[in-house]
């Protein structure tokens, strides 16, 4: 079964003139350091006593060259959260004297880790990455070309997996190498606090103040680390670039929200993924007692909260949120538990980008999403099929009386879009990063640059599409290395030295023109301008309003 992609982008409406408008591609103008590509049949890795050591403010840690790149992974920027430090803000590491190896991944955050890999189409697609899991998870990973003073550019990457799972290096997608070599750019992961160990907001149980943002204020340590040190592994302090994917894309626009985040970064990057406020305050602080009272304990009990082995606090805190889910609701929370709060000090109250004067109006935005963000039929060939009334069955649980409105809503604007792939538009919709978009833009004065992904890889019989996630690697340039979502090959890489050499532009300049994707106009409610990505990108005004307006 053929891919319908091209007919998809087609339906779209856009004219000739858009299409296959091409720059030079930034690689060409980047000038990596000599010596990062070895000749065939050269040694390509390279470690020892004196190889790639750098100094933080901690210790010197001693890291490998890899392919001319140096790795260093696994760098404390936190202390241990178990015990006294847990719901805590984070502690600095203890400092060392000797040099301390980072030749290996820091521990994942604490989250459930049975059946991870029950699912084998996800585990396959994926490739889940998952080492050993522990509270003493405040590490983070570099990529740089050289160890030198020349002010790198530094991306900072956080993963996704919503509030409550994942890690920095989930899927080789993640991986800094090649990026850095194509843009001569740092390039950072980090992992912290999650879910209920990170968010659980125990203020008024006698916890600390900060307790429902830990997790957050990980992050701040961990950029706040990058702002100390990264210019000992060639990086500009005063350059750098924070990009998040999916529930990473919601940590972006907290970040871009948090009073001591200021200073720390200077541009944002949000994929398939952003929030526009924080977690109701007064829900927050109720399932922090409800918390106590599951555990068996009193308000004031933190020590004894702290004891309680991480895996089993975590099922404590799970059932606290499922008793509190009938006063969820009165509260208008439709979906409860941990994420950070918006308790007015750690993390503002209200509405995200409504202040013209906070630090946030002058960072540039770039958001993406995906057309088919939830495929419904990736492993079921028999939903190919399926009829436009089957499609207004399928969502009638999630829209009710308003299904068959959006369904013909979202025919009309896609005509040759096939039913199975209205279901997939329709559930994948573009509300949250438009909403996201027309925030940023009417409060706040710096540019936004909105794009949707929309190349489709050919596997599974061509049922996977825009899928949720495969649009890291291009951005990345790692479609080679993440096959399970590309099938590798000069395709994707096509796209992805646009999509790459773009993104490098932005993380320089703020503007990411000139990296080999068409002239990306800045996003503006009237126009909605929208970067289509595809083996043909095009620039369009807001492909899919029309069928968005049926969701209102």
């Amino acid at each position: 079964m053929k891919p319908s992609r091209r007919n998809f982008i087609q339906s779209l409406g856009i004219g000739v003139a858009g299409l296959g408008t091409s720059h030079q591609s930034i690689a060409a103008g980047l000038k990596p350091p000599k010596g990062t590509k070895p000749a065939a049949d050269d040694q390509v890795l390279f470690v020892g006593d004196n190889i790639a050591v750098a100094t933080t403010q901690y210790g010197k840690v001693r890291g490998f060259i890899l392919r001319g790149i140096n790795q260093f992974l696994g760098i404390p920027y936190g202390a241990d959260t178990a015990g006294k430090n847990r719901f805590m803000p984070p502690q600095p590491p203890a400092a060392w004297t000797d040099i301390r190896p980072a030749l290996w991944w820091g521990n994942s955050a604490p989250q459930i880790m049975e059946k991870r890999y029950a699912n084998t189409y996800a585990s396959f697609v994926d490739h889940w990455n998952y080492d050993d899991v522990s509270e003493d998870c405040l590490k983070l990973n570099v990529w740089t070309p050289a160890l030198d003073s020349q002010k790198r550019p530094v991306i900072v990457w956080l993963h996704g997996g919503g509030f409550v799972n994942g890690n920095a290096i989930e899927q080789d997608g993640y991986h800094g190498e090649s990026l850095s070599r194509l843009g001569n750019v740092v390039f950072c992961s980090i992992n912290h606090r999650l879910g209920a160990l990170g968010y659980s907001d125990l203020k008024a149980a006698g916890g600390h103040a900060a307790s429902g943002n830990v997790g957050n204020l990980d992050m701040v340590a961990a950029l706040e680390w990058v702002k100390k040190n990264i210019a000992n592994f060639g990086g500009d302090p005063g350059n750098v670039t924070i990009i998040g994917q999916s529930g990473g894309g919601a940590k972006v626009t907290t970040l871009m929200n948090m009073p001591s985040a200021k200073g720390l970064f200077h541009k944002a990057v949000a994929l398939s993924g952003s929030s526009l406020t924080g977690t109701n305050k007064e829900y927050a602080e109720k399932l922090g007692l409800n918390i106590m009272e599951e555990a068996g304990l009193q308000p004031g009990e933190i020590d004894k909260l702290q004891q309680i082995p991480w895996r089993q606090y975590i099922d404590i805190a799970n059932r606290a949120v499922d008793k509190l889910a009938d006063d969820a609701k009165k509260m208008g929370i439709q979906r409860g538990g941990y994420s950070p709060v918006a308790d007015g000090t750690y993390l503002s109250e209200g509405p995200f980008f409504t202040d013209p004067n906070h630090f946030s109006a002058n960072i540039p935005l770039m958001i993406c999403s995906t057309f088919h963000e939830q495929n419904p039929d990736r492993t079921d060939a028999s939903l190919e099929s399926i009829s436009l009334d089957g499609v207004k069955e399928k969502i009638k649980p999630r829209f009710g009386d308003k299904a068959g409105q959006i369904v013909e809503a979202y025919a009309k604007n896609f005509p040759k879009a096939r039913p199975i792939e209205i279901w997939a538009l329709i559930v994948s919709n573009r509300k949250n990063a438009i909403a996201t978009a027309d925030a940023k833009v009417s409060g706040q004065k710096a540019p936004v640059y909105v794009a949707w992904f929309g190349w489709q890889p050919p596997l599974f019989d061509g049922r996977m599409r825009a899928f949720h996630c495969d649009d890291i690697c291009f951005w990345f340039y790692n479609t080679d290395l993440m096959l399970t979502h590309t099938g590798g090959g000069k395709r994707p890489r096509a796209l992805s030295e646009k999509m790459a050499g773009s993104f490098l532009n932005f993380v320089k300049t703020g503007n990411p023109n000139g990296g080999g994707l068409p002239n990306w106009k800045p996003y503006t409610v009237q126009n909605g301008e929208t970067m289509i990505l595809d083996d043909t990108s095009a620039l369009v005004n807001d492909p899919d309003r029309e069928a968005r307006k049926a969701l209102a």
